[in-house]
């Protein structure tokens, strides 16, 4: 398996922080980095779009001061994620932002797009592509991303509904580069199965909406404490592209979970004035299957300790079991 290059001794767990609509800030991303995972964010969280220079500057600053008060266990770089579809008209000013500040991690979204991996490249940084199935993690690769995000079945937000093994055996069997596996991982045994499948690393969001540092409200935090799979619900209504939901926040907005009509893709709008405007977005609330392992809301740094002692439990367990 292949580690990417800025994530090489500088992580205690190998995973990344889902970058969260609306709830990653930089509070969230530089707890998760000084706790030891890629802390991550959408660019379009910074609004208007000079707040992205903003959180830019704090996050490099305190991750920079974290380094020079603890030299033996450096903070994990962090990553911008871009939204690449065609309604994002802030694309060119996002990415000339993380230029500026260069960004050592980029996570592409929604198309992928040659010119931007050079860009990036062309700061010393690398891309990661997201994808839901075999055929665009060819055409990402095709565009010069430096790894892929797999987003199976049961991940929250826009999902794809191919099982985590089917998809990675499918990848792995013509890409060798570094891979990072999204879909109901909420404890550290989920961690190390990822690893086990052909994963380099775990993507985790839905855990981390329910921590202190997270952008949202205490219902929907607690409503990911409630919840369970069986609470997830799977609709493209809301932005046009299919994704996963939690029911009671579609109950309170009026609507059947149940009865839901089919979305539009032309209501998809990443625009400067479209998504954090769209009431889907404002009451909706996107989360993973996995939140059935989330008990409590808790600080960050708690959550990745957490994580960490079940990783460390699992692989034990899993090691004293194995005969063969």
């Amino acid at each position: 398996m292949t580690m990417p290059a800025p994530f090489q001794n500088r992580l205690r767990l190998p995973m990344i922080g889902a970058p969260l609509f609306i709830i990653s800030n930089p509070d969230l991303v530089i707890a998760q980095c000084k706790a030891g995972i890629v802390g991550a964010f959408p660019a379009l969280n910074a609004r208007p779009q000079s707040q992205l220079d903003e959180w830019l500057h704090r996050i490099t600053e305190e991750l920079a001061a974290h380094d020079r008060q603890f030299p033996d266990q450096p903070a994990a770089p962090f990553a911008v994620n871009q939204i690449v579809h065609k309604s994002n008209d802030r694309l060119e000013a996002d990415i000339a932002t993380c230029a500026k500040w260069k960004v050592p991690v980029v996570i592409t979204s929604l198309g992928a797009r040659e010119d931007l991996n050079q860009a990036v490249h062309g700061w010393g940084g690398i891309t990661l592509h997201d994808i839901i199935n075999d055929r665009f993690a060819r055409k990402a690769v095709e565009k010069g991303a430096d790894g892929l995000i797999a987003v199976a079945a049961g991940a929250g937000g826009h999902a794809g509904t191919t099982s985590p093994f089917a998809l990675v055996q499918e990848i792995r069997a013509w890409w060798n580069g570094p891979l990072a596996l999204a879909g109901s991982i909420a404890n550290g045994a989920a961690i190390l199965a990822a690893q086990a499948m052909g994963a380099d690393l775990a993507y985790v969001g839905s855990a981390f909406i329910a921590t202190a540092e997270a952008n949202a409200s205490d219902a929907y935090k607690n409503g990911i404490v409630e919840g369970r799979a069986a609470d997830i619900v799977y609709s493209d209504l809301f932005t046009g592209v299919h994704g996963n939901y939690l029911r009671q926040s579609i109950v309170q907005a009026g609507l059947d979970p149940d009865n839901l009509p089919k979305g539009d893709l032309r209501t998809m709008n990443f625009g400067s004035g479209g998504a954090s405007a769209t009431k889907a977005w404002r009451d909706i609330w996107g989360c993973g299957q996995g939140i059935g392992a989330i008990d409590r809301v808790e600080s960050t740094a708690a959550r990745i300790e957490r994580f960490l002692a079940e990783y460390r439990a699992a692989k034990a367990a899993l090691d004293a079991r194995s005969n063969y």
